[in-house]
């Protein structure tokens, strides 16, 4: 692969699957335009490195490549979604960075009746081990 078109990537390596939440940060809606139907989402975590990940990201996109985050989901399987823009914040705790995100909305309609079979299963007093 050429080395100019490998994608940047922020990893969570440890801790829980983030949490998205679809933005409404209407500059981020458009940089969406794609092949798909897609929405923004934007996470926040915690780390320890914030720096190091904006110079990198920064860098990565100053030379035409993609920034993706890679994280681990609930079931912790390896997911990536495409990074649009990255904030860094300094509160009383640490450093947060916050992550907007593209998720496609295939994906999330998958994610959604997955979650509604989840919750059926629930009610139905059935549980798998």
């Amino acid at each position: 692969m050429n080395p100019i078109s490998e994608p940047e990537y922020i990893t969570i390596v440890e801790g829980p699957t983030p949490e998205f939440r679809p933005s409404n940060d209407f500059s981020i809606h458009s940089i969406l335009e794609g092949p798909g139907d897609s929405y923004s989402a934007l996470c926040e975590m915690r780390t320890l490195n914030g720096p190091d990940i904006v110079d990198r990201c920064q860098q990565a996109w100053k030379e035409g490549r993609p920034v993706r985050l890679d994280y681990p989901d609930d079931m912790r399987l390896r997911q990536e979604v495409d990074v649009l823009a990255l904030r860094l914040q300094e509160i009383e705790e640490g450093l947060v960075l916050q992550v907007w995100v593209r998720h496609l909305v295939d994906d999330a309609l998958q994610q959604e009746e997955a979650s509604e079979m989840d919750d059926e299963d629930e009610d139905d007093g059935l549980f798998f081990g």
